[in-house]
């Protein structure tokens, strides 16, 4: 994501505090129970791609109901699941029928890395708010709302099986583990400044909120014009994306971490990553890769029943997606194995 504009802030209203403090405080324990939040809250800002200004607001759902968005002028809720992906291009986007929420990859990685299983997201416009470019304004508004245990079992994908997929040199794929949660290893690679950047971290929710959730998007001055002419990038700025002109920076604050790109890229797989439906325990690590990988990935571990076991209440096998029905539903890519 690219741009030379410049807007105004985005903006969070909550009942409390919304700043990194209140993003860094402990949450209740999360690994056995479904979780959902205690109360409302509402944030708004500007697209990064559309540069439409936006309301958001975050409430408590049922056990089962997952993270469920309502889209304006919908008529039904979009489930924030990889069967309604419908575009991967610089941002992920769900869709059912005319209705369509884009660039939900921070949202989904807050609402993951502080483990929130449920929850029902009102949005005025059709992207989520780019804030300033992280998960951070996220993590700040459900902390100020509250995490809260439900008296459902949480039920969790554990993968038994590798499953890989590449397109050209980069690739992603899912291995088992001995641990009970996620394992992520991102490595990217780009010419210039960024250079070739690594990341290993395990998924929870301190680790999350110090070390990942702050990491914002980034891009470059070259794009810029073509993207635009694109419609996309519309409301990129250097308010909500670190910005490089070849190898300088030109944010005036700098970057936050000196890895923070390949920490951003691991902040969106694990955005992508909670459209699987349920916690993935196991091992993920890409290399070069991006929101299309992620979903191709998840995809074909869906449709790959022996590579994981559904553990929760049933404590059964999970029986997956045939690979038709994936082609039908969701994305297709079809990529290399």
């Amino acid at each position: 994501m690219v741009a030379l504009r410049k807007v105004a802030h985005a903006s969070l209203v909550v009942g409390a505090r919304g700043d990194r403090q209140n993003a860094m405080k402990p949450c209740v324990d999360t690994t056995s129970r479904q979780t959902s939040l205690r109360k409302s809250v509402t944030l708004s800002g500007r697209g990064a791609h559309s540069d439409a200004p936006a309301r958001l607001t975050l409430s408590p759902a049922e056990a089962g109901t997952g993270v469920v968005f309502v889209a304006r002028d919908a008529d039904r809720p979009i489930a924030a699941h990889w069967t309604n992906v419908s575009s991967t291009r610089l941002r992920t986007e769900i869709s059912r029928g005319a209705a369509r929420v884009s660039t939900i990859e921070h949202l989904m990685a807050a609402f993951a890395g502080i483990g929130v299983d449920n929850a029902l997201v009102e949005i005025d416009e059709s992207e989520v708010p780019a804030m300033d470019g992280s998960a951070g304004p996220f993590v700040a508004a459900i902390r100020a709302a509250g995490v809260k245990r439900l008296a459902a079992t949480r039920r969790v994908i554990k993968i038994v099986e590798p499953v890989r997929v590449s397109d050209g040199a980069g690739w992603a794929e899912f291995a088992p583990t001995n641990h009970s949660r996620l394992d992520l290893d991102v490595e990217i690679a780009f010419d210039g400044a960024i250079g070739r950047q690594r990341l290993a971290l395990s998924l929870a929710s301190r680790i999350f909120a110090r070390e990942l959730a702050s990491a914002r998007s980034f891009g470059f001055v070259q794009d810029a014009e073509r993207l635009w002419r694109q419609g996309l990038a519309l409301g990129a700025s250097l308010d909500n994306c670190v910005i490089f002109d070849g190898d300088r920076v030109l944010n005036p604050q700098g970057l936050r971490y000196a890895d923070e790109m390949a920490r951003h890229k691991m902040l969106d797989a694990i955005g992508d990553l909670a459209l699987a439906g349920a916690p993935i325990h196991g091992a993920f690590r890409s290399y070069r890769g991006g929101h299309g990988l992620n979903l191709a990935l998840i995809e074909r571990l869906m449709t790959t029943p022996s590579a994981f076991t559904l553990i929760g209440d049933a404590g059964s096998p999970a029986q997956g997606v045939r690979r038709g029905e994936a082609g039908a539903v969701g994305r297709g890519l079809g990529l290399s194995p």
